[in-house]
């Protein structure tokens, strides 16, 4: 099987769920900007230093594929589901309670794995817009709104404790 499929060449790309879309749609901005905020955790993970930073990025990146599906599917229940989005509250309560309290604002590139984590937080930025765009004329699960608001500031807590701890 080849790698290019000319399905493409017209502009139009299809959903998981089946259905072509212009490649220029909400929809897919919004998958597309979340597939970019896995690409830059995994270069988070690749130059992080602290072992339980590289950790929590990987088992983060676990959680991206279902999250786009979401995004690339029309008419199906979330894959992240509001469990998931309790599960990372936990994880960054207990992140935040190991880290001094935050006095000043941060300038991301003490560290090679904390400026990529904190690239990683502006894509999750960029992505939720476009998600809360999207929802203005298309469903989209509350689930998955949460869940990008929340995987923004993970990304930020997650920069200062490798920038903390290397």
């Amino acid at each position: 099987m080849k790698i290019y499929t000319k399905t493409g060449d017209a502009g139009l790309t299809s959903l998981y769920t089946g259905e072509r879309v212009e490649k220029n749609s909400l929809r897919v901005q919004t998958y597309g900007a979340i597939d970019e905020a896995d690409s830059a955790l995994g270069m988070a993970r690749a130059f992080a230093q602290v072992d339980d930073v590289r950790e929590k990025i990987f088992t983060l990146q676990k959680l991206l594929p279902r999250l786009m599906a979401d995004f690339a599917s029309l008419n199906r229940e979330p894959t992240i589901t509001a469990d998931d989005v309790a599960k990372l509250e936990l994880e960054m309560d207990a992140l935040e309670s190991s880290l001094p309290p935050l006095k000043e604002f941060l300038i991301p590139g003490n560290s090679k794995g904390g400026a990529f984590l904190d690239l990683a937080r502006t894509i999750t930025r960029r992505a939720e817009r476009l998600a809360c765009e999207l929802s203005k004329s298309e469903d989209v699960h509350e689930s998955d709104k949460i869940f990008l608001n929340r995987l923004s500031d993970y990304c930020f807590l997650l920069m200062r404790r490798e920038d903390l701890m290397r």
